[in-house]
């Protein structure tokens, strides 16, 4: 059955959940702005110590941006997980910066794959939680998923269906993996995307990645 715009009436539903979960998402994002004031997230020294370059880390992010991803994620029926983002950690425990593929987060700066200071990436206005996460793997492959995003720094960022290049903030860490020759084992979820329908890897997915190893989590009581 078409309506008389000639779509058909599984997909118009597809996007009329899409729709009311987008709507349904930012005017969530709208009242907690109003009732919440975020406080910083610093992590412990001991933690800081342990962290290795290509350690991922997630965050609850608190912008529009972070609540569409949990409106996608919701379609899926994932909504026990407020994590919308994640990089990879590169650098040295008195200096860790994260890369990551991401809108701009700042005036005049391109939508595309960049590396902030970690303070930057956790600042309040950008996080709300963090968990950080270990891929085991040997110093070789450790060395070139860090090599793969740092190469990457520049690519404009892009949300594309079935993405193995590395566009958005997800799968540019796990293609810097699968490239280094590790399998994180993470899932792709089909989604119904308005105009742009296919497989997509979320945040929740690629956490619950059996290749991925929680070292650290901080945040809001739902997130734990």
């Amino acid at each position: 059955m078409e309506n008389p715009l000639g779509i058909k009436a599984p997909r118009l539903a597809a996007w009329l959940v899409f729709g009311l979960a987008l709507i349904a998402t930012v005017a969530a994002f709208v009242v907690r702005g109003r009732s919440q004031v975020a406080s910083s997230i610093v992590l412990p020294a001991e933690i800081s110590s342990r962290l290795q370059a290509g350690d991922l880390i997630f965050r609850i992010g608190d912008g529009w941006q972070s609540e569409t991803v949990r409106g996608m994620a919701s379609i899926r029926r994932e909504r026990g997980d407020p994590y919308s983002h994640v990089g990879m950690l590169v650098g040295f425990p008195e200096h860790w910066q994260v890369v990551h593929a991401v809108p701009a987060e700042i005036p005049g700066r391109a939508d595309a794959v960049v590396r902030d200071d970690l303070a930057f990436f956790l600042a309040p206005e950008r996080a709300r939680g963090v968990a950080i996460y270990r891929v085991v793997a040997a110093a070789a492959p450790r060395a070139a998923a860090v090599d793969y995003v740092l190469h990457r720094l520049g690519t404009p960022f892009r949300l594309v269906e079935n993405d193995h290049e590395g566009q958005y903030c997800t799968t540019l860490v796990w293609t810097a993996w699968q490239r280094a020759g590790v399998d994180l084992g993470a899932r792709f979820d089909y989604l119904e995307v308005p105009f742009s329908a296919g497989n997509y890897l979320l945040p929740h997915s690629l956490r619950a990645a059996p290749g991925l190893h929680l070292l650290f989590e901080q945040g809001p009581p739902a997130a734990r």
